[in-house]
């Protein structure tokens, strides 16, 4: 028979992956969001440490964090963290793309939360444009450009792909073509 392994211990053991973070440069320009984070996981407890790590030390002891419950399926109300407790909130009305980081020494903090299922390129994209100083973007507005952008990348890609695949070499998959009809739409 095996005992079993409680999961705050498993975690203990593991060893853990610093937090995948881009945070916007110092300036006088106010924006929407302070940077953006890719946790590796859905899992608050586990992701949240790694944060807490990153920004205790530039930005301040994180007190508290609220998240919009569609995006976590599972929301603790205190997370412990490197000798201290990060109390976790929820709010239906929050932008689900956006996690709130409250300090007692800095304040407030709005970061985009890049789900963890994102491909590393689009990671990329959205790292960079949630950082850019002055930006006026919400994080609702940089998930549904990347949506826009790597979507159509991706159907412009697949009706190629297809259109070569099922012998339209005789007619164009972008409409007509002057003089000649075609039936591809």
């Amino acid at each position: 028979m095996t005992a079993p392994i409680e999961r705050a211990a498993s975690r203990v053991l593991a060893p853990a992956l610093p937090a995948r973070l881009s945070l916007t440069p110092e300036t006088a320009l106010a924006c929407q969001l302070d940077g953006a984070w890719w946790p590796r996981s859905r899992d608050l407890e586990a992701e949240l440490p790694a944060l807490a790590d990153a920004l205790d030390g530039p930005w301040g002891r994180m007190t508290h964090v609220t998240v919009n419950p569609t995006r976590w399926p599972v929301i603790p109300h205190k997370v412990p963290v490197a000798g201290h407790t990060v109390h976790v909130g929820w709010f239906t009305e929050q932008d689900p793309d956006k996690l709130i980081l409250l300090s007692g020494t800095v304040g407030r903090w709005d970061l985009l939360v890049i789900p963890p299922e994102t491909q590393p390129a689009a990671a990329a994209r959205l790292m960079a444009a949630a950082t850019i100083p002055g930006s006026v973007l919400t994080a609702r507005a940089l998930m549904a450009a990347e949506a826009a952008i790597g979507g159509g990348m991706r159907d412009a890609r697949s009706r190629v792909e297809d259109w070569e695949s099922e012998g339209g070499a005789c007619m164009s998959p972008f409409g007509d073509l002057p003089g000649r009809r075609s039936t591809w739409r």
